[in-house]
């Protein structure tokens, strides 16, 4: 089972979105017959068959096992990721793409570099997948609480700088066999937790 798999047909993206196929998808972390789903969802287990089968279909879930009860093949599906995410070229030509024309210090382009990200990291994933080889990548993530705007504004001029002159330490154009890669770093406030609503 894939940690995370980007779904980039948008027939499959359909699919999974549909609420209760959604939900047979996060029950089937653990391979699990129609019968046991339709008992955990409410439905009658024809209908999770159908499901079943349209997942199963767009390659949203696998055989795990097959069981034998008398003369009856019990057949248990699995997920085959852990989650899921809908690459922004399932949306075709209207996909967000950083390189329209959008203000670069607009959240409407950190939107379209994060959808970028989706795109050509899930096409490699599933390109190194194929090729049975392992992708190499370098993420990091932390949280920073500036004191003032002032701060912030000087943290993005250090950030730059830094940012400058180690890629110009370390770009090499003419280098035989090197690799280009795409260095994106981005900044956002943190969504506010909403408070509880007070007893009125």
């Amino acid at each position: 089972m894939l940690d995370v798999q980007v779904i980039d047909d948008p027939a499959a993206a359909t699919v999974a979105l549909e609420p209760m196929r959604s939900r047979l998808l996060s029950e089937l972390v653990a391979p699990a017959s129609a019968a046991t789903l339709a008992t955990r969802v409410g439905l009658a287990r024809q209908k999770v068959n159908y499901h079943l089968h349209a997942l199963e279909a767009h390659g949203l879930v696998r055989l795990a096992q097959e069981r034998k009860w008398g003369g009856l093949t019990e057949r248990l599906l699995v997920a085959t990721a852990a989650s899921y995410v809908v690459s922004p070229s399932a949306l075709g030509p209207v996909a967000a793409d950083p390189n329209r024309k959008i203000d670069r210090l607009s959240a409407s382009y950190l939107i379209a570099l994060g959808a970028r990200v989706v795109r050509e990291v899930g096409d490699l994933v599933r390109r190194a997948n194929e090729a049975e080889k392992r992708l190499a990548t370098l993420a990091m993530d932390t949280e920073i609480r500036f004191r003032s705007p002032t701060d912030r504004a000087a943290f993005t001029s250090e950030l730059a700088e830094a940012i400058t002159k180690l890629v110009a330490k370390y770009h090499d154009e003419s280098a035989p066999g090197g690799r280009a890669h795409r260095l994106v770093v981005v900044a956002h406030p943190l969504p506010q937790k909403s408070d509880p609503k007070e007893p009125s």
